[in-house]
């Protein structure tokens, strides 16, 4: 008989990875970073605010079902321009060196790349990393 396998959510697991280690940085543009799933629920022009959403974009999960590997897209709001890609390059540069017990290895797909919300007209930056899922027998 076949093991039943499953992956855990990666995109819950790539917010939690970010979540924790924004935490622990000094750098200034990190400081009142919310890192999220969801597109911010306000976004109007007088709130400047720093935000980081993580969301999957897709799962492909290998026949064997010994890996699964999802595309994660990272978006990050801020106050200007640069601080946009800053927090962008960090948050990549976070989940690339990030090995745990859902995401068991990242490596860079396309970004940042600059943006701007089309309703708060806030700078944004998007990247996207591909994570390699490990599998857990359910």
């Amino acid at each position: 008989m076949k093991t039943l396998t499953v992956f855990d959510d990666a995109q819950s697991a790539g917010a939690g990875v970010l979540r924790d280690a924004l935490a622990g940085r000094s750098e200034p543009f990190t400081d009142g970073v919310t890192v999220g799933t969801r597109v911010p629920s306000s976004r109007v022009p007088e709130d400047l605010f720093r935000y980081v959403m993580v969301r999957k974009d897709s799962d492909a999960p290998h026949p064997s079902m010994a890996n699964a590997r999802v595309t994660l897209r990272v978006t990050c709001w801020h106050e200007d321009v640069d601080q946009a890609h800053d927090l962008a390059m960090l948050c990549q540069g976070l989940l690339i060196v990030h090995s745990g017990p859902v995401i068991r290895g990242v490596r860079p797909g396309t970004g940042p790349l600059p943006a701007v919300d089309d309703v708060s007209g806030a700078d944004m930056s998007t990247f996207t990393v591909l994570a390699n899922i490990r599998p857990r027998r359910a």
